[in-house]
């Protein structure tokens, strides 16, 4: 056999092993392609779930980091075990697509990409790609059972926090449930005052950044992610306290519409900076034990 028709060997060998995972990339791509596209036209455009498509990108980037570990990896694949995870995840989308069950159809890809990648590549790959497949449950809009259970009560809270601190400062504030009397205008405390979806996407966002950058210091990962939820509540907090003021000395009609928009911006940035400032008080605290550590075992040193 001469070179050349050595060389288109190897050619066609190459593209017959490419050809089996694309055709499975590609019809795992039409199936969930109506899912995504009511997404964009729908959950993805609010308020609450506008995070997905951050999500998914925020998953691909860290499949990107894992480059050169995937590189190296050893290729083992199972694909009885495969088939039926996959098998078992195309089941789920089905179901829960004919029923309306958003977070199951979109959760739903969770195990077809396990189901794929142990049919073609096996643990050895799954491992590497563990956390970003994981990661994707954020991108699912939240149940419904979730968010109803926890709304009510969490809007109860804040408008006690509100009322309370507005009235310790001075201002003629009541309260009726979730509703908020200050000065001659009423204001309804709203399901996306209540913090819940913010803990959602918060979560996502705290989630992300303790595997990426805080993995190796388990401690500290574990106490910002118990701290999500009282950052979320302190955020809203301060989001419902800035409405409040707003139309007290502005007017109903100015928390509507851009205003109150905005406020949900600058509710996001400030739990994202709450968090950063927790991280840069743990790293603090952690400094001043350790240095206090040293210092006790150099002096029972000298001591001895």
């Amino acid at each position: 056999m001469s070179a050349s028709e050595t060389l288109t060997a190897t050619r066609l060998f190459a593209w017959r092993g490419l050809l089996w995972p694309a055709l499975l990339a590609a019809s795992i791509a039409a199936a969930y392609l109506p899912t995504f596209v009511t997404l964009a036209q729908g959950p993805w455009q609010t308020e609450q779930e506008g995070h997905g498509p951050l999500i998914i990108a925020a998953s691909l980037w860290l499949v990107w980091q894992s480059r050169d570990k995937l590189r190296t990896a050893t290729l083992s694949p199972s694909p009885v075990l495969g088939w039926l995870v996959l098998l078992g995840g195309l089941a789920v989308l089905v179901l829960s697509r004919n029923q309306d069950i958003w977070f199951l159809e979109v959760a739903s890809e969770i195990p077809v990409l396990v189901g794929c990648i142990l049919l073609l590549a096996g643990w050895s790959v799954l491992r590497i790609l563990a956390f970003p497949i994981g990661f994707l449950i954020f991108s699912a809009p939240a149940p419904g059972w979730m968010v109803d259970g926890a709304t009510v009560p969490l809007k109860v809270l804040i408008s006690d926090l509100v009322t309370n601190g507005l009235y310790a400062a001075g201002y003629p504030i009541a309260q009726n449930g979730v509703v908020i009397q200050i000065g001659p205008y009423q204001l309804l405390v709203q399901d996306a005052c209540s913090g819940m979806n913010s803990i959602f996407a918060l979560s996502a966002i705290g989630v992300f950044y303790v595997y990426a950058f805080r993995w190796h210091e388990k401690i500290r990962s574990l106490i910002l992610l118990a701290l999500i939820i009282p950052i979320t509540v302190t955020a809203n907090f301060l989001r419902v306290v800035a409405l409040a003021l707003i139309a007290y000395y502005g007017g109903i009609e100015k928390i509507e519409g851009f205003e109150h928009d905005l406020t949900g911006i600058a509710l996001f940035v400030v739990a994202v900076g709450l968090m950063f400032m927790c991280d840069g008080m743990i790293s603090v605290v952690s400094d001043l034990l350790l240095r206090t550590r040293r210092s006790r075992a150099i002096s029972t040193t000298g001591s001895t």
